[in-house]
């Protein structure tokens, strides 16, 4: 199919924008309702945008009528708190679906490769719109923590590895990377997550904050990596052995069923 895409994300999949100011916005998500919802990690999700406005998390697909990830619908008791958050993912002016913040409590580098997850961002988005991508505004401050991209799941040469300070803006195009995040802590993680449609909109906001496709990559040791992914594969070997145990043999690859951060 042939849809809307920015050249911005031709060579790498992702940019990262100039940072932000965050010191200097009040901590509108403390202040937010929360729900649970299971992603990459000990999450959970406060809304601000949704399929129908409603407390919820759910993918769009899986509403009636089921549709992509736009067109969303404000959250009326959570945006009354984020005016400035709900102001910050309208600026590109793009089209709007799910529009969150995310508490991600502290994990380890293992766990957030184990975690990886692609998303499913643009299931019924019709041929000829513009492609899903997705906003990451880092709000706590967390620079010894990092947004995990692999173009390949199992191939650490693929690792993109992001910083996370307060005001760090990462737009990514979460279809094409497997993705998580380690948050080592040792407080949890806040970060406001919306998805937008591809287009001229947001190709502009792209560049009005100087979109970098090559931000640097954090450096870690490959022993360090080595050990993790052999953690990793003996994790989803056991998860193997008791899909296999159930009758469920062959789903370990597909056992994350998460479309977040």
């Amino acid at each position: 199919m042939s849809y809307v895409r920015s050249t911005a994300f031709d060579e790498t999949g992702y940019v990262v924008l100039d940072s932000y100011d965050q010191a200097a916005d009040p901590k509108e998500w403390l202040d937010l309702e929360y729900v649970d919802w299971k992603s990459s990690g000990d999450t959970r999700f406060a809304p601000l945008a949704s399929a129908f406005g409603d407390m919820e998390c759910n993918g769009f697909w899986n509403h009636t009528p089921p549709r992509t990830d736009k067109d969303g619908v404000w959250v009326p008791s959570n945006i009354e708190k984020a005016p400035i958050l709900k102001a910050r993912a309208e600026e590109p002016g793009a089209n709007i679906g799910r529009c969150r913040v995310i508490e991600l409590q502290p994990d380890t580098y293992p766990t957030a490769l184990y975690n990886l997850h692609q998303d499913d961002n643009n299931r019924l988005n019709p041929d000829g719109t513009g492609w899903i991508v997705r906003g990451f505004f880092n709000l706590s401050d967390d620079p010894d923590s990092y947004l995990i991209l692999r173009e390949d799941r199992f191939d650490p040469e693929t690792e993109v590895r992001i910083s996370l300070p307060a005001g760090r803006q990462v737009i990514v195009d979460t279809q094409r990377f497997w993705h998580a995040v380690w948050q080592k802590g040792p407080e949890p993680r806040y970060c406001l997550i919306t998805s937008w449609e591809s287009g001229p909109e947001l190709d502009a906001y792209i560049e009005k904050y100087h979109g970098d496709p090559h931000f640097p990559s954090a450096a870690l040791d490959p022993k360090f990596v080595e050990d993790a992914q052999v953690e990793v594969r003996r994790r989803l070997a056991e998860r193997a052995a008791t899909l296999a145990a159930r009758g469920k043999a062959g789903q370990v690859l597909v056992d994350l069923d998460l479309d977040e951060d």
